[in-house]
């Protein structure tokens, strides 16, 4: 992950990287000059070829990363695509908010092999209020007209929608009011919360139950409407196969972020911990990404199960859980050893899909 552009054009009110404990990013240029960004292009090079790899997955990230410009997008994955090894494929995508997408920036990204995953709240104006600009007029309008767009004019190069769990929301409106947006994928995230900063609405198992209604009307649809990457390898952590997501399962953890000033980090939601909890003290400019793999707090997402509390290892659930997101086992005072503040709803979430998975296959001939 890239961050080719460190400031974004939203506001929104629940952004745990602008508002919450860790202000690095006010530290760091706005934009990554094109020096960090050529020696990052030469890093994942170095990296691909020590490691023969067959593919890259290149996510250029923000704040809002059109902030940077389109030829600026275009002209960095083109240095990483002709600098990594023949025979290796780089897959980039750009996460935006959708706001500043326009025909021409869309035909230039489609035209260079870039996708666009696109984040919203859901896929209505009412499910969008918080996420604002800074003069606190409302986002919905110029997100919408912009995820028609990729939509309409261009599915190949749609990657899909990300959507953060809001339990204060109808479930099922939700979810088809992004359906009609026709994303290919969807990503259904829990809000970044921990102990010591819990999520809003943590009563019971009010997520799980949220995402338990989700499942049933995808499940129920009789054909898949969209691929849902948490219902997806939830199911196929239930049969024994390899998955990798952050939120479950015990694989290990492959990502890295390159700051605007070339730093090397380990992924924003830890940001969502305390101040500094994402920092390697790495930069591309003197290290390798293979520094990074060494990184002790890295080496910790690597260790599986070793790494997570005694309460966790007892699990039964644990092969599929895998102790949940990393950034929500958090606790002040006692790092991340600890069970998700989210262990009730993702016990509540398993359970459920398991028993939709068990009884699928007993009424099968």
């Amino acid at each position: 992950m890239v961050k080719v552009h460190g400031r974004c054009n939203l506001a929104c009110r629940y952004c745990y990287l602008y508002e919450g404990p860790d202000h690095t990013w006010r530290g760091r240029p706005a934009a990554a000059p094109a020096a960090v960004l050529d020696r990052t292009a030469d890093r994942i090079a170095e990296h691909a070829r020590g490691h023969a790899l067959t593919a890259v997955s290149l996510v250029l990230h923000g704040g809002e990363p059109l902030l940077a410009g389109v030829d600026t997008l275009v002209r960095f994955t083109g240095l990483v695509r002709d600098r990594v090894p023949v025979g290796c494929t780089v897959h980039t995508t750009v996460q935006t908010n959708a706001t500043l997408l326009t025909e021409d920036r869309m035909t230039a990204l489609a035209r260079h092999g870039i996708r666009v995953g696109i984040s919203l709240d859901g896929g209505l104006a009412a499910h969008n209020a918080r996420r604002v600009d800074h003069a606190g007029r409302p986002s919905w309008p110029a997100a919408a007209r912009g995820a028609r767009l990729v939509a309409d004019r261009f599915p190949a190069a749609y990657a899909g929608v990300l959507t953060v769990v809001d339990p204060a929301l109808d479930p099922v409106e939700t979810y088809e009011s992004l359906l009609a947006l026709r994303p290919p994928a969807l990503d259904l995230l829990l809000p970044h919360g921990n102990w010591s900063a819990p999520p809003p609405r943590l009563e019971a198992t009010r997520y799980g139950d949220w995402l338990c209604s989700v499942f049933d009307r995808w499940w129920r649809s009789g054909r898949r409407q969209v691929r849902v990457r948490l219902f997806e390898e939830c199911i196929a952590l239930l049969l024994g196969l390899p998955a990798a997501t952050e939120s479950l399962g015990l694989a290990p953890f492959d990502a890295v972020v390159v700051e605007t000033d070339g730093s090397i980090e380990q992924v924003d939601s830890l940001k969502s911990a305390y101040e500094g909890a994402a920092a390697t003290g790495l930069d591309v400019f003197r290290h390798g990404f293979d520094d990074a793999l060494r990184h002790p707090g890295v080496a910790a997402r690597q260790a599986g199960a070793a790494a997570l509390s005694a309460q966790c290892r007892e699990c039964a659930l644990l092969d599929v859980c895998g102790g949940g997101h990393y950034a929500h086992r958090y606790r002040a005072g006692h790092g991340f050893a600890n069970p998700s503040v989210y262990c009730a709803d993702l016990q509540r979430f398993i359970r459920h899909v398991r028993d939709r998975l068990t009884g699928a296959m007993k009424a099968a001939p």
